[in-house]
């Protein structure tokens, strides 16, 4: 089992965006933040399934932190 760090934003239509930055174009989104996160999830192991069919390595994200910051 791996981990990867997903960022959830949420737009101006109240919808979530779900990300992960250590996998180029996995994104996906939902109404709802368990909604969103099991789509991410699945979003996931497509995305890896992908990859080791090609034979593309996959590096797990060690996750640091995040933070919003606020910019005049």
């Amino acid at each position: 089992m791996s981990t990867f760090a997903v960022l959830i934003e949420q737009d101006e239509d109240d919808v979530y965006i779900a990300y992960v930055p250590s996998l180029p174009g996995c994104h996906t989104q939902g109404r709802t933040i368990p909604e969103v996160e099991e789509r991410i999830k699945e979003a996931i192991s497509l995305y890896i399934e992908v990859a080791r069919e090609r034979g593309q390595p996959i590096q797990p994200s060690r996750f640091v932190g995040a933070h919003q910051v606020e910019v005049a």
